[in-house]
């Protein structure tokens, strides 16, 4: 089988797990009053994958799948970072699957700032534990992407400790995250001068990947909202589809 109809057979069957065990979560289904996401926008559906330890056997899942995608898409990657603190277990579970050494950073709270004040917090001195070696191709493994914030802010402290361990070859070249949720990633991606690889494009095509388990009414409305968002951010229009559960 081609490496894209395996990638799509695995991403269906984890995105469907990820509904099924309340990861994926619907205002229809889980909460009439939607989310307020940190951006300030409403959303009739919230992506938590936080939980995903909870559940060691979809854990593996995703570890063997997201191992055969650094396989087949960034054969050249050879360390894994997972971003704190959602990363951390998926580049374990991506490491123990594949046989790929990780390590993992530290969290760093705010916005990307003076390394050197943050790091005497920690009683090792280190925003990134584990090894890091000249030469290696690094990854970093999150979760999801959004916004693109928190990925900056993981590809700078990785290029900080490679600079005070003095490592002049050390290079973040890949994001690796399980879902993306298709809202500028992977552009921002590329203008920092890295790709962005996914296991799950939500937009494109984990929310059809899950019509079979929607409602009628959740599909539509979802794959509405992920093509023009702006037209639920109107109090009517949110009261509207609370009154539809209620």
């Amino acid at each position: 089988m081609k490496w894209e109809s395996r990638k799509e057979e695995i991403g269906r069957e984890i995105v469907r797990s990820l509904y099924d065990n309340k990861m994926i979560l619907t205002w229809c289904r889980d909460n009439p009053e939607g989310w307020k996401l940190a951006s300030g926008k409403w959303s009739p559906f919230y992506i938590n994958l936080r939980e995903l330890p909870a559940f060691p056997a979809l854990l593996k899942k995703v570890g063997s799948g997201l191992a055969e995608l650094v396989k087949s898409e960034i054969p050249d990657g050879d360390l894994l970072v997972g971003l704190a603190m959602a990363g951390i277990p998926i580049a374990t579970a991506i490491s123990i699957e594949g046989m790929i050494p990780s390590a993992f950073t530290r969290k760093v709270e705010g916005e990307i700032g003076d390394f050197d004040s943050v790091i005497k917090q920690y009683g090792k001195h280190s925003l990134v534990e584990g090894r890091l070696e000249e030469g290696k191709n690094v990854i970093l493994v999150d979760d999801l992407v959004s916004y693109f914030t928190s990925k900056t802010q993981g590809i700078k402290i990785v290029e900080y400790e490679a600079r005070r361990r003095n490592l002049s070859n050390l290079a973040v070249k890949d994001i690796l995250v399980l879902l993306d949720r298709e809202q500028g990633g992977k552009e921002e991606a590329k203008s920092a001068g890295v790709s962005l690889h996914s296991m799950i494009p939500f937009k494109s095509k984990g929310i059809h990947w899950l019509k079979d388990d929607f409602s009628k009414v959740e599909y539509e409305i979802i794959t509405r909202y992920l093509d023009n968002p702006e037209d639920y951010q109107d109090e009517k229009v949110q009261r509207e589809l609370m009154a539809v559960v209620r």
